[in-house]
């Protein structure tokens, strides 16, 4: 498989396989959700299972600009039905793909981790990566964790690592190059997180991580630009250009997607990891492009 560099890509590649899945959405009353659903079902990524409030799904489906016909409709009393019908349809088979529509991400992360009908695998750490495509960066960067984790601990960072290989794995990049990202290159006990990536990267010397080449601590510069490398005098196996970003706290990344979303053009597309079926979580203030590649992103993890 070529590797896939844009998210624009991903649409026309799953459409040359003829991949189609169907999307459960979970309080679809979201006129942003819909226009992106609406999108991808036209493009035939998805057939869209709408849960919700009947009437306001169609006045936001009317607003959006698209009547959405092929979808079916499951009129549900209030979100807490809209989110239980949706995540069984996904946890029964019948749906591939949960999506939230209008409804607050901890009363959505709530349904997914319930223990007897939620959608986490045994085991699992909850963690979410996203791919971010920006007009300065020559390829996607995958990053971990944007959302989920305020302060991974080592296993919490190794499953990042392993979310995000996974996910880069899925765009066809055989051998993704994993930054573990601090203010410095310089390993210090003044910062905790550098010594768990000392280890970390250790581990992936010695192959107990493999699947990528893994380096860390490393600043931003140092992990993309291999001038900063050659300024620097750092040697880096990584060569300044990273695949994969990995933040020592929610804070850090949150804030550098969110400044890269709003200041230098970035669309995105992410999943929640350590679920069984890929799950979408988007903010409402992202674009509806932004969540219809992330329903692109979430066809292409579950075709493969």
């Amino acid at each position: 498989m070529k590797p896939l560099r844009r998210l624009s890509e991903i649409a026309p590649f799953l459409k040359e396989k003829g991949v189609c899945k169907r999307v459960a959405v979970a309080c679809a009353e979201d006129q942003n959700t819909l226009e992106a659903v609406g999108r991808a079902t036209k493009e035939g990524l998805i057939h869209p299972l709408l849960f919700g409030r009947e009437i306001p799904i169609r006045e936001a489906a009317q607003k959006s600009g698209d009547a959405l016909d092929s979808a079916e409709l499951r009129p549900c009393a209030d979100e807490g039905e809209a989110l239980a019908q949706a995540v069984a349809a996904v946890k029964n088979g019948e749906a591939d793909i949960l999506m939230k529509g209008l409804v607050g991400t901890d009363k959505f992360l709530k349904a997914v981790l319930h223990k007897e009908h939620g959608l986490m695998r045994r085991d699992a750490v909850m963690s979410y990566t996203c791919a971010i495509e920006l007009p300065a960066y020559h390829k996607l960067l995958f990053v971990a964790d944007t959302a989920v984790l305020p302060f991974p601990d080592l296993g919490q960072k190794m499953a990042m690592i392993d979310y995000s290989v996974e996910m880069a794995h899925k765009f066809g990049i055989e051998t993704p190059r994993v930054a573990l990202i601090g203010a410095s290159e310089k390993v210090s006990p003044h910062f905790p997180n550098s010594i768990d990536y000392a280890l970390i990267s250790r581990m992936n010397a010695r192959k107990q991580i493999t699947g990528c080449v893994v380096d860390g601590p490393l600043d931003i510069f140092c992990a993309c630009d291999p001038e900063s490398l050659a300024i620097k005098g750092v040697a880096s196996p990584l060569e300044g250009d990273a695949d994969i970003l990995i933040f020592p706290s929610l804070e850090a990344s949150n804030a550098f997607y969110k400044g890269l979303m709003l200041f230098a053009g970035g669309e995105l597309a992410g999943l929640i990891q350590g679920t069984e079926k890929p799950v979408v979580v988007m903010s409402r203030s992202e674009t509806a492009l932004s969540k219809f590649y992330c329903m692109a992103l979430a066809c292409l993890v579950a075709e493969s």
